[in-house]
């Protein structure tokens, strides 16, 4: 209280208590994602940027990776964007060499065209040489899928995540 009251005399602005999202376990990341695929009556989950699923997440990648990874829904709603999943505030840079289930690949990069911004879960290696791997994600004119990706691996906007609330 007294910090607040201090940093508004300083400042002129209330500080916003920053509250940390629920700890998840990789497995759990994995999960939740899946059930995606099947929850629209036994049909994955349609894409919209503007549309909000039943239990509140946006329908679009970051809103999937949010509902996810349970980082909350209230604020922003629908969940953090692929921008700001990119921030210091809910993932730390890794190395591709240190991708773990659960860890996701980012596009945060703003520019129109097939590869504009953009967010994966990475699930596993599907090739021993690690060029290809097995992904969730909420993609357009699609929906939630399950699938053999590269994003990331080669010279790309792509980079490895790793979410601060994921543990093990």
């Amino acid at each position: 209280m007294i910090a607040a009251f201090f940093a508004f005399v300083l400042v002129g602005a209330p500080v916003a208590s920053a509250t940390p999202e629920a700890q998840i376990s990789r497995g759990e990341v994995l999960k939740r994602a899946a059930t995606w695929l099947t929850a629209n009556n036994g049909k994955q989950v349609p894409y919209s940027m503007s549309k909000y699923w039943k239990d509140g997440y946006r329908q679009d990648c970051s809103g999937f990776v949010s509902m996810a990874a349970t980082l909350g829904n209230a604020n922003p709603k629908g969940g953090p964007n692929t921008v700001a999943l990119a921030t210091s505030k809910y993932t730390t840079p890794i190395k591709i060499a240190d991708l773990k289930p659960g860890d996701l690949f980012i596009d945060p990069v703003d520019e129109p065209g097939d590869d504009f911004r953009h967010v994966v879960i990475f699930e596993k290696w599907t090739k021993a040489d690690k060029s290809q791997y097995m992904a969730y994600e909420q993609r357009g004119g699609h929906g939630t899928d399950h699938r053999v990706l590269t994003y990331g691996l080669t010279n790309s906007k792509y980079k490895p995540y790793r979410l601060k609330n994921v543990t093990g």
